[in-house]
């Protein structure tokens, strides 16, 4: 079966590059927009899964890979900023707090219809930072297409004290251990594939 991940996040490809297994990337044209009253969890589980069902609808014999990550802060959902002003506002927003991350990922079947979802949080507390220092990492890493405003697989990892996570990738935007882990329950072994 192909294996396909429904997004074109360089970020997602980099991850799923580490299991050394052959992937294509495709991107699923979906609104991304948030339903009235969805929890953050609820949230990144539809739109994983929706992204699955998009690229799988026209992709038989297939196995697809759906992700989204949000971040919380104050009980605020936090896309991607887009633009500077965005990610500085919420750098402001972050600093100093403890921020929530949540990142649902669904594998489905398109032979069988079998999905699987999944949605794993990670905590990032962030250092006291001043004014100065978060304008000069926006301005150094440009972070406009990551939720929450960083990147932690670069000088991101300077706004921190600390990251609680099962899982170190999933904060980049694909928790690889429970990837590998659905990925065995549909007969693939990263290891041995």
């Amino acid at each position: 079966m192909e294996l396909i991940l429904a997004s074109s996040s360089p970020f997602r490809q980099s991850l799923l590059n580490k299991l050394g297994i052959t992937f294509r990337c495709q991107s699923p044209d979906i609104d991304e927009s948030p339903v009235a009253g969805e929890s953050p969890q609820a949230l990144v589980e539809r739109l994983a899964r929706q992204k699955a069902e998009t690229i799988a609808a026209n992709a038989p014999h297939s196995l697809v890979i759906g992700s989204d990550q949000v971040a919380v802060i104050d009980d605020q959902i936090m896309g991607k900023p887009g633009e500077r002003d965005k990610a500085l506002a919420q750098l402001r927003l972050a600093n100093g707090k403890r921020v929530h991350f949540y990142t649902g990922l669904c594998l489905l079947n398109s032979n069988s219809g079998n999905c699987q979802t999944a949605v794993e949080p990670v905590e990032v507390v962030f250092r006291r930072l001043t004014e100065q220092q978060l304008t000069a990492y926006i301005d150094k890493e440009t972070p406009f297409q990551c939720a929450g405003s960083f990147k932690c697989e670069g000088l991101g990892i300077s706004l921190f004290s600390a990251i609680h996570s099962d899982d170190p990738n999933t904060l980049v935007g694909l928790p690889l251990i429970r990837l590998t882990q659905m990925l065995a329950n549909e007969g693939v072994d990263v290891l041995t594939a």
